[in-house]
C-alpha cells in the first residue's frame, strides 16, 4: 500500500525528527525545521497532492496543498511518528486542537516570573513521563485490596505468593527516586543515566546497612514513627535515612548535578570529557548527595507533610474544601506538581496519604461535567462533541485522567467552570464533614480525620477501593459527580449563541442525510417506473447554474500582478492565476456569488465555491494569519452562502501596517488549471465590485 500524503511529505520534510513546529493556515503548512538543508524540495513539487513548495528565511518552509489543507494538516499531527516531534501550536484557523487550548491556558501563569516558570516545568517533565508505570501500580493495589479482604491473597508476610504481588508495585514506589532522577537530570540536559546511577548509591544495599553498622547511632522520632540514624564516615557525621519513594532528594541532586555537569564540561577537554565528567561527577555530587543534599531532601519533605498533616487534624474542613475547589485551576496551569510530590512524600515519611482524597473530589467533579456534556450532545444530536466527551469520561473514569475533559470541552466552554466548581466545593463539604464523624486508623494506629490511602493512586473508578473510610470516600466523590452531572445538563454548559449554532448544524446534517434515506426507501418505485419514464420522457432536465465569467474586485485600491505582491507562494502561482490590491478601504467584500469553503478564524482568508465551481481564494494581506484575528471584523461563517458584493469582514489596514504586515490583498482563482483561461486585469485603481479577473470556460 502506497504511503499516504502526509507520510509523504514528512518523508520529504526530512523526517519527523527535522519537524520543530508545524501550523497552517488557509492553503500552505508552514514547518519549522530543525534543518532546511534536509528538505526534499523535488519530491514535494512533483507530490500529487501537492500544489507547491516554497523555501523560506532561516529554517523555515512552506508546502502549498490548497483548500484541503486543514485535513492534512490534522493527517500528520495523527502520525504515529509524529507522536514525540515538535508541537505544533496553533494554526490560526479552525477549530484549535487541545494542545493549543492546553498552552493557552497555561500561557496565563508564564512570563511573570521566568524562574517559577521554569520551576514548574521542571517538576512537570521530572514526573510526567512516569505517570504511566505509577497509574498501573495504583490500579494493582486497588485490585490486591478487595482480593485481601475477600482473602484470596493472604496478607501474609510469610506467604510466597503475597510477597510477589507486593513486589510487582512496589518496585515502583521503591525506586521511584531513581526514575524521578532520570527525568530531571535529562531536563537539565544531563546525562539521565548519570543522574540515576548518583541517586542508586543511596538505594544499594551496601548504603543501606550503614544503619546497622556498630559506629552508628539511632534516635527515634515518635512524631513520623521514624528513627534518624547518624554514620560516621572518614571522621565526618553522615545523616541516614530510608530514600525509598523520596522525590525531593533526586530533585534537588539533580540540580546540583547540573550545575557540577556544565561546569565539568567547559574545564575538561572534550576528547576525554566521557570518561572523566561521569567520573568527577558520581564523586563530588555522590558525595553532596550523601552528606547534605540527601538530609536536607529528607527534611523538607519531612517539613511541609507535616504541616499538611497538622492542617489536616486541625483545620480538616477548611483542608477538605480548598483542595477540590484548588485544583481546576492548578492542573491546567501545570502547577499541580508540587502537591504530587507531597503525596508521594506523606506515603513515605508518614505512611498514608491525606491529600488524595479531597483530590478525588475535585476529579469526579470534573468527570460529571464531562458526562452532564456527553448526555447534552447525545440529546442534541451533536455528533463531534459526543465522540469527544466519551472519550475524555472513558479516560476519567477509569483512567483518573482530566486533561482531556479540561482541554478537550473545559476550558473551550467557560460555563462548564461555574458548573463544575459547585460540585467541588459541595464534594468537599460532605468529604470533610463525614472525614470528620468518621475518622481513620492508620496501620500505626493513629486516628486522622479524613480519608486516607497508603497508595499513590490515580483517582478513577478502579482505584476506589484503595483509600481507607472507603465509604466515605465513594460518597463524597458521588456528590460531586452528580453535581457537576446535574448542573450542566440543567443550566448547559454553552452561551444561547453556541447552542443555537450546533442545533443548526445537527438539522442541517438531518436534512443532507434525509435525501439519501428517501432515495433508498423509493429505490423499488425507480425501478418499476423506468420503463414508463423511458417511453414518456415527461421530466424536464435540471436548469444550468449560471456561467461565471468574471471575477470582482474584494476590496477598493490598486490592482496589481502577483509577482508585485512580495509573497512567493502566490508569486509561483501554485494557488492559482489572480491579482493582488493594495487597499485604499477597510471593507472587503465577496468577488463572486457562492457558498463560503472556508473562512479562516483570524478573519484573513476566504475561500468561495460558485454555483458553476469556480473556486476564488480571497487573502487580506500577508503573514496577517500571525495577528490571530486582531484588527479583522469577520461578517461571516463557513457554509454560509453570499452574493457579489456581500460584505466579508472589516480590516483594520493602519493594524495590520503597525504590526509589520503587508496590507496587499490577494485573490486568486484556485483551479485555474480546469478552466480555458484566467486574465487579471492590472495596473488600474478599482472600487469594491469592479472587474479584475476574467474567465473563460
Amino acid at each position: 500500500m502506497a504511503d499516504s500524503l502526509a507520510s509523504q511529505i514528512i518523508t520529504a520534510i526530512g523526517g519527523p525528527e527535522n519537524v520543530r513546529s508545524l501550523t497552517h493556515c488557509a492553503t500552505r503548512l508552514r514547518f519549522e525545521l530543525a534543518d532546511a538543508s534536509k528538505v526534499d524540495q523535488n519530491a514535494l513539487e512533483h507530490m500529487k497532492g501537492v500544489l507547491g513548495a516554497v523555501p523560506q528565511s532561516g529554517d523555515r518552509f512552506q508546502v502549498v496543498i490548497g483548500g484541503g489543507v486543514a485535513t492534512v494538516y490534522e493527517n500528520i499531527m495523527h502520525l504515529p511518528e509524529m507522536a514525540n516531534a515538535g508541537a505544533a501550536s496553533a494554526s490560526g484557523e479552525g477549530q484549535k486542537s487541545n494542545a493549543d487550548v492546553k498552552a493557552e491556558a497555561r500561557s496565563k501563569a508564564r512570563g511573570k516570573v521566568a524562574w517559577l516558570d521554569s520551576f514548574f516545568e521542571y517538576l512537570a517533565d521530572s514526573f510526567r513521563p512516569i505517570l504511566g508505570v505509577l497509574l498501573g501500580a495504583s490500579i494493582i493495589i486497588a485490585l490486591v485490596n478487595p482480593l485481601i479482604s475477600l482473602n484470596v491473597i493472604p496478607n501474609d508476610e510469610a506467604s510466597a505468593g503475597w510477597v510477589f504481588v507486593k513486589a510487582i508495585w512496589k518496585g515502583v514506589f521503591y525506586f521511584l527516586p531513581i526514575m524521578v532522577a532520570y527525568n530531571a537530570s535529562k531536563k537539565l540536559k544531563v546525562d539521565p543515566w548519570l543522574g540515576g546511577a548518583i541517586m542508586a548509591i543511596l538505594m544499594t544495599p551496601q548504603f543501606t546497612s550503614l544503619i546497622d553498622a556498630k559506629t552508628t547511632t539511632c534516635v527515634e522520632n515518635a512524631a513520623l514513627g521514624t528513627k534518624s540514624c547518624t554514620a560516621n564516615i572518614f571522621g565526618i557525621p553522615m545523616a541516614l535515612s530510608d530514600y525509598s519513594g523520596n522525590v525531593f532528594v533526586p530533585l534537588l541532586m539533580a540540580a546540583v548535578l547540573a550545575l557540577v555537569y556544565h561546569g565539568l564540561k567547559k574545564i575538561i577537554p572534550e576528547s576525554v570529557q566521557l570518561v572523566f565528567v561521569p567520573f568527577f561527577c558520581m564523586i563530588i555530587v555522590g558525595a553532596l548527595t550523601a552528606f547534605i543534599i540527601g538530609p536536607i531532601g529528607v527534611w523538607v519533605g519531612n517539613g511541609l507533610g507535616v504541616g499538611l498533616a497538622w492542617m489536616n487534624t486541625h483545620a480538616p474542613f477548611i483542608f477538605a474544601i480548598i483542595i477540590p475547589l484548588l485544583y481546576p485551576f492548578l492542573v491546567p496551569l501545570g502547577l499541580h506538581w508540587p502537591l504530587n510530590a507531597l503525596m508521594l512524600m506523606n506515603i513515605q515519611t508518614l505512611g498514608y496519604d491525606f491529600i488524595q482524597g479531597p483530590m478525588g473530589v475535585w476529579n469526579f467533579a470534573c468527570f460529571g461535567a464531562t458526562a452532564g456534556v456527553l448526555f447534552i450532545a447525545v440529546r442534541d444530536k451533536d455528533k463531534d462533541m459526543r465522540q469527544t466527551a466519551l472519550g475524555a469520561l472513558a479516560a476519567g473514569l477509569l483512567g483518573g485522567v482530566s486533561e482531556p475533559s479540561l482541554y478537550g470541552i473545559h476550558l473551550r466552554y467557560k460555563l462548564v467552570y461555574k458548573r463544575m466548581l459547585v460540585g467541588c466545593g459541595l464534594g468537599g463539604v460532605v468529604i470533610a464533614v463525614l472525614g470528620w464523624l468518621f475518622p481513620s486508623v492508620t496501620a500505626a494506629g493513629q486516628t486522622v480525620h479524613g480519608v486516607t490511602t497508603t497508595a499513590f493512586a490515580f483517582t478513577s473508578l478502579l482505584t476506589i477501593p484503595v483509600f481507607d473510610q472507603m465509604w466515605v470516600y465513594a460518597v463524597s466523590i458521588a456528590v460531586s459527580f452528580l453535581t457537576s452531572f446535574f448542573l450542566i445538563i440543567t443550566f448547559d454548559y454553552r452561551t444561547p449563541e453556541q447552542k443555537a449554532e450546533v442545533l443548526a448544524r445537527a438539522a442541517a446534517d438531518q436534512k443532507a442525510a434525509a435525501p439519501a434515506v428517501e432515495a433508498k426507501e423509493a429505490a423499488p418505485a425507480a425501478t418499476t417506473a423506468t420503463a414508463t419514464a423511458t417511453a414518456t420522457k415527461t421530466e424536464a432536465p435540471a436548469a444550468a447554474a449560471a456561467a461565471t465569467t468574471v471575477v470582482n474586485a474584494p476590496v477598493a485600491g490598486h490592482v496589481i500582478a502577483l509577482d508585485e505582491t512580495g509573497d512567493p507562494v502566490f508569486a509561483s502561482r501554485a494557488l492559482g492565476e489572480g491579482v493582488g490590491i493594495q487597499p485604499t478601504d477597510s471593507e472587503v467584500v465577496a468577488p463572486v456569488s457562492g457558498v463560503l469553503q472556508t473562512v479562516a478564524e483570524t478573519g484573513h482568508a476566504f475561500g468561495i465555491k460558485t454555483d458553476d465551481g469556480v473556486e476564488v481564494l480571497v487573502h487580506v494581506g500577508i503573514d496577517t494569519v500571525k495577528m490571530n484575528g486582531e484588527g479583522f471584523a469577520v461578517k461571516v461563517k463557513a457554509d454560509e452562502r453570499v452574493n457579489a458584493g456581500d460584505p466579508l469582514v472589516s480590516v483594520d489596514f493602519a493594524k495590520v501596517k503597525d504590526a509589520g504586515y503587508s496590507t496587499t490583498t490577494l485573490m486568486t482563482v484556485l483551479n485555474t488549471a480546469a478552466l480555458t483561461s484566467v486574465t487579471p486585469k492590472t495596473g488600474i485603481d478599482v472600487k469594491a465590485g469592479d472587474e479584475v479577473i476574467d474567465i473563460q470556460r
